[in-house]
C-alpha cells in the first residue's frame, strides 16, 4: 500500500520545553482540525536535557499524526528546522516555535495566503515589546546593518515562524551549505512571499534559550554568512591609510626642505605603530571567519544526525 503525502507538515524545534508542550498541542491540534486537511506534526528534540523527549512520545499515543524526531545532540535551531524541511512530506510546511510564542491560530490565514498561490507566507511581528528594553533596538538595528550590506533584504521583524508550498521547501533543501543562516535562506530562494501581522505572545513556561552573546554571534553569523562587504571595507580602510601615509610623507619632506631636519616625535611614531597594528589585526580576524567558514564546508560534515524517529501508530514504537 503507497502511503500518502499528508497536505500540511509542521515542523516544531523543541530544545528544553517539557512545560510548552502539552499547551502547545491543545492550542494546534483544534486548529488543525478546523482546517480539514490531512497533517502530520513533527517534533524534532534538539539534544533537551530535560524530559521533553518522553513528553512528546505520551502526546503522540494521543495523536497518531505526531512524529517524534531525536537528534544526536544539540545542533542548534538552524540543524533542527533543517531535518525537519528534509523530513517533512507535506504539500506544505508550517515551521513554529514550541513555546507557543508563535499563535497556532494564525496558521488560518496562512493557509488562505497560500491557497491563493503564494509559496511562502511569513509571520511579521506587530511589536518587539516582549523583547524587554535591549533585545529589541539590538535587533532593529541587526536588520537595519543586515539590509545595508546583505545581497538579500530580510523583513524587519519576520523570523522562523513561515508556511512554505512544496517547491519552496525543495528549494531550501537543494541548498547544500553548512553554516545555515535560515532568514536569509527563505529570502534568497525568492518566489511569491506575503506576510501576516501577528502578535508575539510571552513563553508560557520556561525561560528563553537566546542570551545577547548568542544573539550576537547569531547576527554576526547572519551578516557574514550573506555579505561581503566586511571583506570589502578592510580595502577600503587599506587605500585610505595608504593615502593618508603618502599625504603625511609629503608634507614632512616639504617641511624638511623648508624648515631643515627636526627630531621626529615618539609619541607620533608610536601612536601610528598601534594603529596600523591594530587595524591588520582586525582585518586578519575578519578574513579568518570567512576562512573558518570555508573549512567547515569543505569538511562536508552532515548537518544533523538523528538518532530515533517515532512515527507511525503510537503501538508499534519500540
Amino acid at each position: 500500500m503507497v502511503e500518502t503525502s499528508p497536505e500540511l507538515s509542521v515542523v516544531v524545534p523543541f530544545f528544553n520545553e517539557t512545560g510548552n508542550i502539552d499547551p502547545l498541542f491543545q492550542r494546534l491540534l483544534p486548529v488543525l482540525d478546523s482546517l480539514g486537511v490531512t497533517a502530520e506534526i513533527i517534533c524534532i528534540d534538539d539534544g533537551s536535557k530535560d524530559d521533553t523527549h518522553e513528553r512528546l512520545i505520551a502526546a503522540r499515543k494521543q495523536a497518531p499524526m505526531i512524529r517524534v524526531v531525536k537528534l544526536s545532540r544539540n545542533f542548534g535551531k538552524e540543524a533542527a528546522i533543517t531535518s525537519g524541511l528534509d523530513i517533512a512530506r507535506g504539500k506544505a510546511v508550517l515551521i513554529m516555535d514550541g513555546d507557543l510564542q508563535h499563535p497556532p491560530e494564525v496558521l488560518i490565514p496562512m493557509m488562505e495566503a497560500l491557497n491563493r498561490g503564494i509559496d511562502v507566507v511569513y509571520g511579521l511581528r506587530k511589536s518587539r515589546k516582549t523583547d524587554g528594553a535591549v533585545r529589541g533596538p539590538l535587533s532593529n538595528m541587526f536588520y537595519r546593518i543586515f539590509a545595508q550590506t546583505s545581497e538579500v533584504a530580510i523583513p524587519a521583524g519576520a523570523g522562523d515562524f513561515r508556511l512554505l508550498s512544496r517547491r519552496a521547501v525543495d528549494a531550501l533543501k537543494s541548498l547544500p551549505e553548512q553554516n545555515r543562516f535560515m532568514k536569509g535562506l527563505y529570502a534568497w530562494i525568492g518566489f511569491s512571499q506575503q506576510a501576516i501581522p501577528y502578535e508575539v505572545e510571552q513563553r508560557r513556561t520556561g525561560a528563553s534559550k537566546w542570551s545577547l552573546g548568542h544573539l550576537f554571534a547569531y547576527a554576526w553569523h547572519g551578516i557574514v554568512s550573506f555579505s561581503t562587504v566586511p571583506l570589502r571595507v578592510w580595502s577600503f580602510f587599506g587605500g585610505f591609510t595608504a593615502v593618508l601615509a603618502l599625504i603625511y610623507a609629503v608634507w614632512i619632506v616639504a617641511k624638511t626642505l623648508v624648515l631643515g631636519r627636526d627630531t621626529p616625535g615618539y609619541a607620533t611614531l608610536a601612536t601610528a605603530i598601534f594603529f596600523l597594528g591594530g587595524l591588520q589585526l582586525l582585518s586578519i580576524g575578519i578574513l579568518g571567519e570567512y576562512i573558518a567558514r570555508i573549512f567547515a564546508e569543505t569538511k562536508r560534515r552532515p548537518i544533523y544526525i538523528i538518532e530515533d524517529i517515532q512515527q507511525g501508530p503510537p503501538d508499534a514504537d519500540a
